[in-house]
């Protein structure tokens, strides 16, 4: 029965070697063994003599059986054996193999590649023709309707290497047209037919099936059950963050994560989407500050791959912080009638509102600025504006009564005063309504409803580029909405009111649209229904990487964008150019994922990859020639050899050790206290100390640090384990955050090479406290004291900066604890620090100075009583040394962590710019 073969052989005629193998044992029954060679001792010879003398005629017959056992295993190597060989071809036809590589087939690509490869190998150990069907278009035509060429039969050379090239698409089966290609094809025989199917409906799955099954036997192999693949949704815009949403084909009880990165690749925020069992849709909110959530350009499905599994974002998903200003007061009394009431209902959806004065708008990243009815812009700002809107802002204003009677210069057209309305001196007879919008308009595309009305409005000078400054008409072709390019900005005005006042435009869905488009701009969007033709920039492949545009891939215009369906000529990426492009994503542009559910009840069903193929002829081989290897010891068993030749071996073995060992005892000793020394550094946390060679000051130093770490697993979620020392000439600096060097007067100078290792760990972000020990020393290195003098001599050719004291606003006096002195044995001196210009390593000092002698400070013994005395203040006194220890440590771990928060709303501003 097809299917049920577990075990074959790719070349089964070997086998026949097998019937020679009783020839063998025939030929190694009657062969004698080689004779045994035997030492001669004169005496053991005549005294060990025996009467009868004995010669073996035949081998032993495990011997032979060994020898047997290695032929027959070589032979069933060449032969080829599988396991878990799968079902056998039947037909006498080609071997067909249609596989589903749409966006659905990416997440288990290499399992169906291996099922392909397998199948093909079938094919030519039956020398069988193969026949390479995929569901998904190719894209070779470049047009994305195009139908799959008729396929032709194949050698499996020829199928395997184009299997090797084949990949998923970043679009959706069409088997419809893989029928149509199917109904075509002309094959002599019957095929075996073998589907790998996706398990997705997309609405022609019975079509495809019963064309499958005209050609021959079929066989189904689908992914397992409960392993659907999922579809990212293209995110809604919503006033906290960003909502998407992932859909499947039902399945198993999952968590996936989401990760949002930005340009550069940097991740911004991840978080977990949960899918109970069966459940086929799962919404999670990207909850971002807006300068984070406006530098999201990708939101992927972690350790997924495919098209379905990303999406692209542009500037439609960027939440653009908008300034609002209106000339009215009456905002608080009367709500309704603000003009910037429908303005914010009609811009929280898509931007960030900011409300304020002028001047105080301009002083953060703005992207737009609507003026509502204000008429003049005050002198000391309007330079302000101007130099902001030539930058690349959108200046949106609305006119009004005030603007009625009079604007300043920051307008795109001159106007007239008075305005027009009905019963006016310029009035209609009725309400006016809205004429189309012209093509080469930002609005362009938009529709415009027709109880949408305008009763008054400010009326534009005429002149001669008042036609190519217009965006928006009334049907009488006055213009609504002007614009004017200034700069790398623009100066955009609506003639009527932002309220309901003049015209009942607010009131309309065409307001937010229109909105929406003028946000768009300070972005340099292009209108999104302008006739423009945006070419592929970048564009996702079937495992969701951006690549290069496939030669096929052609232009989108900016009107049919949406419309647009995803194929081999627009592929899902971006299109238009770096600073004005835009996104078309596979995700939604395909229906909701539906799994097959009318499988054929006479069709064999299996699960990919369920039964692995095995090779088990490297396996035999090695049987093959372990055997061989037990047949030559045997032999020198037999003839006595063996155990001269493991004594020859061993002698052997010992002489090249002892030999390697006399050369290399030495360094490999090093290396390994060096290894030793690293990993005890590195697999847990110590603080360091150097090691001076006075042995009073290295045990106080010692017993310093751990009284220090004592108080630091107390206190803190620090867990320093015992502290270490360190000879700067010979040990490794850099596993330690923290090292306290105290100085002696005894203490000898740098060499280069210690040198040049103090600047490297003091570069790399470590930080060295030197202690001089000098009681009221006021300066480092000043003279003041053994210690001092000790300590300049000591850092010469080590870079050091210009040194400050400790300023009441450093981090260290703020880390963990809030210090203003820093007491160790005894007070009264200063400690010093590098003084850093302009955020040099971020404005972190590698070097702390001091002469209190805080080693001694901390010291402690076993049962944690203090070593030495503090003066003049006593236990208290100790207390404040161990937060200054305390501060110290958490300097070294967090740098200028504590600055950072301080300055938390400069750095956003930062990120946003």
């Amino acid at each position: 029965m097809p299917g049920t073969a577990v075990f074959a052989f790719a070349t089964p005629w070997i086998l026949a070697a097998l019937a020679l193998l009783p020839l063998l044992w025939w030929l190694l029954r009657v062969t004698p063994p080689a004779p045994k060679r035997v030492p001669l001792p004169t005496m053991p010879l005549l005294l060990g003599l025996g009467r009868k003398e004995e010669t073996p005629a035949q081998a032993p017959p495990w011997l032979i059986a060994l020898r047997l056992a290695a032929a027959a295993a070589l032979i069933l190597a060449l032969a080829g054996p599988m396991l878990n060989a799968g079902a056998t071809l039947t037909g006498d036809g080609p071997l067909i193999i249609a596989v589903d590589n749409g966006w659905a087939a990416a997440r288990r690509w290499d399992a169906r590649k291996t099922e392909m490869l397998r199948l093909i190998d079938q094919a030519e150990r039956a020398g069988r023709p193969v026949i390479l069907i995929p569901t998904a278009a190719t894209g070779d035509t470049g047009r994305s309707d195009a139908e799959p060429d008729t396929a032709a039969p194949m050698r499996a050379r020829d199928a395997r290497a184009l299997v090797q090239a084949l990949e998923p698409r970043p679009w959706g089966t069409d088997r419809a047209r893989a029928s149509a290609a199917l109904g075509r094809l002309s094959i002599a025989g019957v095929a075996d037919v073998v589907w790998l199917s996706d398990g997705l409906e997309d609405g022609a799955a019975a079509r495809f099936i019963a064309a499958l099954r005209h050609l021959g036997p079929l066989r189904i192999l689908t992914d397992p059950k409960g392993d659907a693949p999922h579809l990212l949704r293209p995110p809604e815009n919503r006033p906290g963050g960003l909502r998407l949403a992932v859909e499947r084909a039902g399945g198993r009880a999952e968590t996936l994560w989401l990760v949002a990165r930005d340009e550069d690749g940097k991740l911004l925020i991840r978080r977990p989407v949960a899918f109970a069992e069966g459940e086929g849709r799962a919404e999670v909110d990207l909850a971002l500050p807006v300068e984070l959530r406006n530098r999201v350009v990708r939101v992927t499905i972690e350790d997924e791959r495919g098209a379905s599994a990303v999406v692209l974002l542009d500037e439609r998903w960027r939440r653009r912080p908008v300034g609002l200003i209106s000339g009215s007061q009456i905002e608080a009394d009367q709500p309704l009638l603000s003009p910037l009431y429908y303005l914010e209902r009609a811009l929280a959806p898509f931007s960030e509102l900011r409300k304020g004065e002028l001047g105080a708008l301009l002083r953060r990243p703005l992207s737009v600025l609507v003026l509502a009815d204000v008429a003049r812009i005050g002198v000391a700002d309007r330079g302000a504006v101007e130099r902001w809107v030539r930058a690349g802002g959108v200046l949106l204003r609305f006119a009004g009564p005030q603007m009625a009677e009079g604007a300043d210069d920051l307008i795109p057209v001159a106007l007239r005063s008075g305005g027009r309305a009905l019963g006016g001196a310029l009035s209609w007879s009725r309400p006016a309504r809205l004429a189309p919008f012209d093509a080469r308009s930002p609005f362009a595309g938009l529709a415009v409803p027709d109880d949408v009305t305008v009763r008054r409005q400010v009326l534009a000078e005429p002149s001669l580029d008042l036609a190519a400054k217009t965006w928006a008409r009334l049907a009488d072709g006055t213009p609504l909405v002007t614009a004017e390019r200034r700069g790398e900005g623009w100066i955009v005005l609506v003639h009527t009111t932002a309220n309901a006042r003049w015209s009942n435009l607010a009131l309309s869905g065409l307001f937010v649209e229109m909105l929406h488009r003028l946000v768009g701009l300070s972005q340099g969007i292009s209108g999104a229904g302008t006739g423009e033709a945006l070419a592929p920039l970048k564009t996702l492949d079937g495992f969701g990487r951006l690549v290069a545009p496939p030669p096929e891939a052609r232009p989108i215009r900016v009107a049919d964008l949406d419309e647009t369906r995803v194929g081999p000529a627009h592929p899902p990426g971006f299109y238009g150019v770096k600073g004005a492009r835009r996104a078309l994503n596979l995700g939604d542009r395909i229906a909701t994922p539906r799994a097959i559910t009318r499988w054929p009840l006479a069709v064999e069903r299996a699960t990919l990859g369920a039964r692995a193929e095995i090779d088990l002829g490297p396996w035999l081989l090695v049987a093959a020639a372990l055997l061989v290897i037990a047949d030559l010891i045997a032999g020198l068993a037999l003839r006595g050899l063996l155990r001269g030749t493991l004594r020859r071996a061993a002698g052997l073995g010992v002489a090249v050790a002892l030999a390697s060992g006399v050369g290399a005892s030495v360094p490999a000793r090093a290396a390994e206290n060096g290894d030793t020394f690293a990993l005890r550094a590195t697999l847990q946390t110590h603080l360091a100390y150097v090691a001076t060679g006075d042995a009073r000051i290295d045990e106080i130093s010692r017993a310093g640090l751990a009284g220090l770490s004592e108080v630091l697993r107390a206190r803190t979620s620090i867990e320093p384990s015992a502290p270490m020392a360190i000879d700067v000439e010979t040990d490794e600096m850099i596993f330690f955050p923290l090292i306290y060097w105290p100085v002696t007067a005894t203490q000898p100078r740098l060499t280069p090479k210690a040198v040049a290792k103090v600047n490297h760990f003091l570069k790399t972000g470590g930080i060295i406290l030197f202690d001089t020990r000098d009681q009221n020393a006021r300066f480092p290195g000043s003279g003041g004291g053994p210690g001092g003098r000790a300590l300049r001599a000591l850092l010469e050719g080590v870079n050091v900066g210009p040194l400050q004291p400790v300023p009441p606003e450093h981090v260290l006096t703020r880390a963990f604890y809030l210090l203003q002195d820093f007491p160790g044995r005894w007070t009264g001196g200063r400690v010093w620090v590098e003084r850093h210009e302009g955020g040099v390593n971020d404005g972190v000092s590698p070097l702390v100075i001091g002469s209190h002698d805080w080693a001694a400070a901390w010291a402690m013994d076993e049962r944690r009583r203090p070593l030495y005395a503090v003066v003049p203040g006593g236990e208290r006194q100790r207390e404040q040394a161990f937060r200054f220890g305390v501060n110290l440590v958490m300097y070294a771990m967090t740098g200028n962590y504590k600055a950072d928060q301080v300055h938390l709303p400069a750095i956003l501003e930062r990120l946003g710019q």
